[in-house]
């Protein structure tokens, strides 16, 4: 999504502001100043430059857990009375992460020259995201910033639970999988070679999983450096096609399409979508502004196509469910749910139904491949084992029983 530098004057305090916002032109950029109540002077398309560009050695940019934490801290401080630029100088001093102390300080700066939180807020994109801001923007203007700041704290920590859960459910697959490899290079570089040398010099006529054996073993001996060269050169290769516009799309279409796996992907990221959209909804954010601004935070620029196509679809007058029903990545239960959202005007509960709806049927998922994946994963490692054991010690029946015979 294009990044835009825009200069303008606040429609409440008529202060001067500037920052940076992503859309998907100059006049969807103007559009969305508008609604945060900004009056647009200057929108110019341009990649964001300077001290807040990227963090610096050993700064990483704040995680989901930093962000939570803000918001819950920015809660509890408002809704006790706290002024917010003090609130904000309180968190500098016990804020961990540096480049969001940096953030903060340069947020305090500008609150204190006049500009909005929002707005402050906004100049800082790589941190706080257009639907931080909007629902930011729309607490400052109802007057009820402390419940803004509780949504966003409550959809963060969400969000990471529905992260860890995943990362718990792949974590001991990926942990037997390295294991898997690291005995593969293991028994190819010292196992076989020893046995390989005995059997060698024996002369005797070896059974095929030994030859199987010696053959992958002097394989990865004498070609070692010739497959860490392409396994670099492929792994370079696809780096540099992920961050094209293209590949980036190709590898999000990619991954729905794999084979279960990709269908639990697609209904967590529906399910992060719906959250989201209901939160912005039920904070008072117009529903084409919740769409864009929603669709960005999903990490999947193929499902933002077609989030994408739904804003089109909605500003040319059409339904929400008629546009839903034509991007074709909901099942026909959520598209009912909508559809009586819209007929009672209730969108935002029926949002959070249908994300709760996703949610229980991932976790189900989630629960039934983790109970599934690990007698594969044995399997394969006692296939591992029964092929090294026959390689090994079949030469060695052998040569007894010719000895015996002898």
């Amino acid at each position: 999504m294009p990044q835009f530098y825009y200069k303008g004057r606040s429609v409440n305090s008529g202060q001067s502001v500037d920052g940076y916002l992503e859309a998907i032109d100059e006049n969807n950029a103007a559009g969305q100043l508008m609604n945060r109540g900004v009056t647009p002077l200057t929108i110019k398309e341009g990649i964001r430059e300077g001290k807040d560009a990227k963090p610096g050695f050993g700064k990483r940019r704040p995680n989901l857990s930093d962000m939570a934490l803000f918001s819950r801290q920015m809660y509890t401080l408002t809704k006790a009375g706290v002024p917010i630029t003090r609130a904000i100088n309180g968190l500098i001093q016990t804020t961990r992460n540096p480049y969001l102390v940096r953030a903060m300080r340069d947020m305090v700066e500008n609150l204190e020259s006049g500009r909005d939180l929002s707005n402050s807020l906004a100049r800082h994109p790589d941190i706080f995201s257009g639907l931080f801001v909007n629902i930011i923007h729309v607490g400052e203007q109802s007057g009820h910033l402390e419940q803004s700041f509780l949504q966003i704290a409550k959809h963060l920590e969400k969000e990471k639970i529905n992260r860890d859960r995943i990362k718990a459910a792949t974590r001991y697959p990926k942990i037997v999988l390295a294991a898997i490899v690291i005995a593969v290079v293991v028994i190819n570089i010292f196992v076989i070679p020893a046995f390989s040398s005995t059997f060698s010099r024996l002369g005797a006529d070896l059974p095929l999983p030994t030859q199987v054996l010696i053959g992958s073993s002097n394989f990865f001996m004498n070609y070692w450096g010739y497959m860490i060269a392409v396994l670099m050169l492929m792994v370079l290769g696809a780096s540099s096609y992920l961050k094209t516009k293209q590949g980036r799309f190709m590898w999000d279409r990619l991954k729905l399409k794999t084979p279960v796996l990709g269908d639990i992907i697609l209904r967590t990221t529906l399910g992060r979508f719906t959250h989201s959209f209901a939160m912005s909804l039920r904070a008072g954010v117009p529903l084409v502004q919740a769409l864009s601004m929603v669709s960005k935070t999903l990490d999947n620029s193929y499902i933002e196509r077609h989030i994408a196509a739904m804003r089109s679809g909605v500003e040319r007058g059409e339904s929400l469910t008629k546009t839903a029903t034509a991007a074709g990545i909901f099942t026909p239960l959520v598209l009912q749910m909508l559809a009586v959202g819209e007929e009672t005007g209730n969108i935002d509960e029926m949002m959070d139904e249908v994300a709760e709806y996703y949610e229980g049927e991932v976790d189900y998922d989630l629960n039934f491949i983790g109970d599934a994946i690990e007698p594969i994963l044995l399997i394969i490692i006692g296939g591992m084992v029964l092929v090294l054991a026959l390689g090994v010690f079949l030469p060695m029946w052998e040569m007894s029983s010719v000895a015996l015979e002898r």
